[in-house]
């Protein structure tokens, strides 16, 4: 820390004692240590934040606490976490209003159950799904003019590199892709805009940075010296993978600029190392920038390899390959070790790395890696224009659209408002430039950070979202395994003010928020989008092929079409349901004992499933989802005969 003044906000003499006992800390995260203990002070912090909103934030009109039948200003889409789904939140009073499963099971919509959703999941050769794990990270949404268009939210599995897309009209899952030789897929972000046709300022492309270093191709031969990470672009549309880059060290976050050009991924371990004390042998690390355009344009021009049987382009984005700025499809700009983080601001000028093993946030202006690019400026860590300290731990960064940034200190349990423009003349020689605005003490060890609208032109600087990995005191004690904690913040005036906490199951963790009226969900399906729908109850009966059995039905309030369906023991039975009824929020279910069938059906939506008959018996089918004041009477048999 340089001095009490550069850390204004909060009282000197509590600062003095923070920055003592947290020194140990700091030592202990560089030397592998853990970063947090039960006599760990950043914990607590001598100053802790208030548990509900002062008056001020009550009179300000920014209230969690929602009236009844009140609708939130702000849809939220946070990663679930190990659950393998998209959680939808309302903003600001942190309600949870839907899981959206992607790459795990799901028993109460029967997402992995279905055929539709298997075909989206993807099977093995027995019809088995591929995977029945997840790790969702990061979600991000399709753009359109630097602003959010309601399309489409991505978010990735890490552990078996597979992104899902999901429709917000609907708000499910229509696609996964794997991407292929990625292992650890951690940061995405979609392009803001198509930087090859001027004309298209919508979201084309996603990108997904590649985490671990492994041999290309990984067929079993172990070398560390071949060990190489891959940057992929997948195509927004067709979930296809268009190309993927060949690079030094290992990708964390992903970034993109306003004007389609750019795409950044903070990097660690640059030395490509296989173990620990390689991977920290470096003073610093990188953020690594790729001129989109260009690399598009090799793609175009065939220049690139395919690696092992995949056939997608990979072009070498290499420090090697890369040293001429006209040519390099790379740039790499200096930053401290195992940064965490990179955000772009909404002014379009800057994106910003957080130090994690230094107090420091790096400022990067674009324009200045866009002249390196050009060849008109021949130093490109010259487009760093400030690297100032705010506190200890830096991981991500949100913004307001007033010119101020939010950075979550792990260490010091706290956010970090600071003054992007104040930074840069503090850095330039100003040191009368005081950069950090002020300081909130959070409940504990904050992780990701998210404003209202931040990475996009619009923002609005009216809440701040934070994911703390530790709740300790906070709820009720629940064993060993604690809730994780959520808090809300007020970012509107001068001064952050706490308004809520939300226990949360680990382990979440990125998220973005945006103003209810970009996006307009559709309340009940369009029947014609299901190609074996079952439009009329007459259409109902039981069609055998052999031991294939093919039940058709439909469901419509308080009755199925068919009051009973016999198939033999043995049979393959598909049973294909169609929900006509048209009324907004009335769901149907459906299942069978002992067989492993329960799936739902929204307002004209059709699902199947396939299943193996089984012993032979009578069989009560029910709805699931309460639908009516006869739902108990909502039954059919299965009968199944020898």
């Amino acid at each position: 820390m340089k001095n009490d003044s550069t850390l204004s906000g909060n009282d000197t003499t509590a600062w003095g004692r923070r920055r003592f006992l947290n020194t140990a800390a700091l030592t202990g995260l560089t030397l592998g240590a853990a970063a947090c203990t039960d006599k760990q002070p950043a914990a607590s912090g001598p100053t802790a934040a208030p548990a509900v909103a002062s008056n001020a934030a009550h009179a300000s009109g920014n209230d969690t606490h929602l009236k009844p039948g009140e609708l939130d200003t702000y849809y939220g889409l946070w990663s679930g976490g190990h659950t393998g789904d998209m959680r939808v939140l309302g903003l600001p009073s942190g309600r949870e209003l839907l899981r959206i499963p992607c790459f795990v099971p799901d028993a109460l919509v029967g997402w992995g159950h279905t055929n539709e959703s298997k075909a989206i999941m993807g099977t093995k050769p027995n019809g088995a799904l591929r995977y029945t794990v997840g790790d969702t990270h990061h979600t991000h949404a399709s753009y359109k003019d630097g602003n959010y268009d309601g399309r489409y939210a991505w978010i990735n599995d890490k552990i078996n590199s597979r992104i899902a897309r999901i429709r917000l009209d609907y708000f499910i899952c229509d696609k996964i892709t794997q991407l292929p030789n990625v292992q650890g897929f951690h940061g995405i972000f979609p392009d803001k805009r198509d930087p090859v046709d001027p004309a298209i300022n919508y979201t084309t492309r996603v990108f997904c940075g590649g985490e671990f270093g492994i041999p290309l191709p990984n067929a079993g031969i172990e070398d560390a010296d071949t060990y190489r990470s891959l940057f992929s672009c997948v195509d927004a549309e067709t979930m296809e993978v268009r190309w993927q880059v060949l690079i030094d060290g290992n990708c964390d976050l992903v970034a993109t600029s306003y004007d389609g050009k750019l795409a950044a991924s903070n990097q660690y371990n640059t030395e490509m190392g296989a173990k620990y004390e390689d991977m920290m042998s470096a003073e610093r690390d990188a953020c690594i920038f790729f001129n989109i355009a260009r690399i598009e344009e090799a793609v175009k021009a065939g220049k690139f390899k395919t690696i092992g049987s995949s056939k997608v382009p990979v072009v070498d984005g290499t420090h090697a390959a890369n040293k001429d700025p006209k040519t390099a499809l790379t740039a790499h700009v200096s930053v401290p070790k195992n940064p965490h983080g990179v955000n772009a601001s909404p002014d379009q000028k800057y994106f910003i790395c957080a130090g994690k093993l230094s107090p420091t946030a790096t400022v990067i202006e674009l324009a200045k890696v866009l002249e390196w690019f050009d060849g008109t400026r021949e130093d490109l860590d010259s487009s760093i224009v400030a690297e100032v300290e705010i506190g200890l731990g830096p991981l991500h960064t949100a913004f307001d659209g007033r010119g101020n940034a939010y950075t979550t200190l792990f260490l010091d349990s706290q956010i970090v408002k600071w003054n992007v423009d104040a930074a840069i003349k503090f850095h330039a020689g100003d040191k009368n430039a005081k950069y950090v605005v002020d300081r909130l003490d959070v409940q504990y060890q904050p992780g990701h950070i998210n404003g209202s609208q931040s990475e996009t032109v619009a923002a609005d600087g009216k809440y701040l979202a934070v994911g703390c990995k530790f709740s300790k005191d906070r709820f009720l004690p629940v064993g060993p395994l604690h809730a994780e904690n959520e808090q809300i913040i007020d970012m509107s005036g001068e001064k952050m003010v706490l308004l809520a906490d939300h226990p949360v199951r680990g382990e979440p963790h990125d998220f973005i928020i945006f103003k209810r009226d970009l996006v307009k969900p559709k309340q009940v399906y369009d029947l014609d989008d299901f190609p074996n729908a079952i439009k009329d109850p007459k259409e109902s009966g039981v069609f055998r092929n052999g031991k294939k059995v093919t039940v058709k039905m439909t469901s419509q309030a308080p009755a199925f079409s068919l009051r009973e369906f016999k198939v033999k023991k043995g049979d393959e039975v598909t049973l294909i349901l169609t929900n006509l009824d048209k009324i907004e929020d009335l769901t149907h279910g459906f299942a069978i004992p002992n067989h492993d069938v329960n799936f739902i059906v929204n307002p004209l939506e059709t699902a199947s499933v396939t299943f193996t008959a089984g012993e032979p018996g009578v069989y009560w089918c029910y709805c699931t989802h309460f639908c009516h004041a006869l739902h108990l009477e909502m039954r059919t048999r299965m009968i199944v005969e020898a």
